[in-house]
């Protein structure tokens, strides 16, 4: 389902280069369950965005679902992650004037799906049946989360990415997150590929990779 051959990612800092994803290759199957560990600064991040076509590596390759990335447009790109990609941020990055199930269906209707039905199953699967015409700010933390689940499973995705997915959460709502995420993956099938400071979140995954410095460092499938 992934593939990444040296992925190396540098940006101009101060006139200087700094390389922050340093040569890392690996392989996912379908279905997997992959959790990326590692201190604040050690790559986590950039390597999520460039595992899911979000930013483009300065060499390396990464293949997704069988789709070269760096061969694709941008617009190309874009249309893999809308059929066959999930992404969920720290931060929810619901739209605030969007209902619950507006925001769940906006993926959905920009591929022209009647989306409504599906938006109402989601949403009652993470546990917020009647709560589907609340705003962003009328939800707790842990319910806006739980909205930005089911919007990154309204288009069925092959892979879901999420960084922090408990991040902003208290300890009892995370493991609600971290359970539905857990569901999630054994119902539906999803591909799960999380960077998370969370131990917990961590121990549910099936494999560990663990980054310091941009580099992989340990990988419990070696």
């Amino acid at each position: 389902m992934l593939h990444c051959e040296s992925l190396t990612k540098t940006y101009g800092s101060g006139g200087r280069e700094l390389t922050v994803v340093k040569n890392i290759s690996f392989s996912l199957e379908a279905g997997g369950f992959l959790a990326i560990v590692g201190p604040s600064g050690s790559g986590k991040t950039t390597l999520l965005g460039l595992l899911a076509g979000l930013d483009r590596p300065t060499s390396g390759s990464v293949t997704l679902d069988g789709a070269v990335l760096e061969r694709l447009s941008e617009d190309a790109r874009a249309r893999l992650r809308g059929e066959k990609v999930g992404f969920v941020f720290q931060s929810f990055q619901l739209i605030p004037t969007l209902t619950a199930l507006e925001n769940v269906q906006v993926p959905l209707e920009l591929r022209g799906i009647a989306a409504r039905e599906r938006a109402t199953e989601l949403l009652a699967r993470v546990g917020l049946a009647g709560r589907e015409h609340h705003y962003p700010a009328q939800l707790s933390g842990g319910e806006q989360q739980r909205v930005a689940l089911a919007r990154a499973f309204s288009n069925r995705p092959r892979v879901l990415f999420a960084d922090e997915p408990t991040g902003n959460l208290d300890a009892r709502t995370g493991a609600t997150v971290v359970d539905l995420m857990g569901e999630l993956n054994r119902d539906l099938g999803t591909t799960l590929v999380l960077v998370t400071h969370d131990p917990d979140l961590a121990g549910r995954a099936r494999r560990t990779i663990r980054l310091a410095d941009g580099e992989i460092v340990a990988d419990s499938a070696a």
